[in-house]
């Protein structure tokens, strides 16, 4: 089995458990179900940076990366030094996130929050909702296309935004008109080899409709402007933030790097 494969497996039983636990009538309880969803999209088309910071404390690939960070504290952090955009791990067994870190993260932000997690049920969708999510991430490589196309369709009806990540030209197929913003993972989920040059090898692949994000493996400001030349106007970095002891000021120096 691939790491993905793991994962997925996983992810089955997790929303088996949940589902049992936790029925959908008492998610539609929540106070945050009924909040008007901020626009990744517009943040994106109306930005001079695009940086969707990511809070993230480990990966399959690398472990544990900043194991007891305080996910107030960092994403609070980000959305005072500009963010467009945050995006948040709710996986537990291999991210060491959870959604409690998702509704933690709300109540001090005011930019838009991304739900980045294996997405395999409607239900993870009004998990999300319940929470404070105004974007939801899909993953072909973990969905057929006709799943993709449902999933997507019942987003935007609770309200969302939705994020496609793709990982090669034969994933473009999953694009549909609910789609609103088409993500290149730089990064294989069945490997975790990585190479921005995926981003760019795609780029004129992508059709112009769906606004275009660049995500994993990004380090470098000059990074970041090539991509821009070819159409980007989102990049999702998580490990080059997280890795250092204050990740938003990471965030705020990488930005004043690219406002120069």
């Amino acid at each position: 089995m691939t790491i993905l494969d793991k994962i997925i497996e996983q992810k089955k039983t997790e929303v088996f458990n949940s589902k049992k636990n936790i029925p959908v009538s008492e998610l539609e309880k929540s106070p945050l179900f009924r909040r008007t969803c901020i626009s990744l999209k517009n943040n994106l088309l109306n930005t001079d940076t695009g940086i969707i910071s990511e809070f993230k404390r480990k990966s399959p690939s690398l472990g544990w990366i900043h194991e007891n960070a305080n996910v107030i504290s960092v994403t609070s952090g980000y959305s005072t030094a500009g963010a467009s955009g945050i995006s948040i791990l709710t996986d537990t067994e291999f991210f060491g996130g959870s959604l409690q870190d998702l509704k933690s993260a709300r109540s001090g932000v005011n930019c838009p929050i991304l739900r980045k997690d294996f997405v395999i049920d409607e239900y993870q969708l009004y998990e999300a909702k319940a929470m404070g999510a105004d974007v939801i991430l899909l993953i072909a490589a973990a969905l057929k296309a006709e799943q993709t196309l449902k999933l997507a369709e019942k987003a935007h009806e609770l309200g969302f935004e939705v994020l496609l990540e793709v990982h090669n030209a034969e994933e473009l197929i999953h694009a549909n008109d609910s789609v609103d913003m088409l993500g290149v993972n730089n990064r294989n989920l069945k490997t975790f080899e990585q190479s921005i040059q995926t981003s760019f090898d795609l780029a004129t692949l992508i059709p112009d409709k769906f606004v275009k994000v660049s995500e994993s493996g990004i380090s470098s400001v000059e990074t970041v402007k090539e991509l821009r030349k070819v159409g980007y106007k989102g990049f999702l970095m998580g490990e080059n933030f997280m890795k250092t002891e204050d990740p938003a000021i990471a965030l705020k120096n990488f930005i004043a790097g690219l406002r120069t």
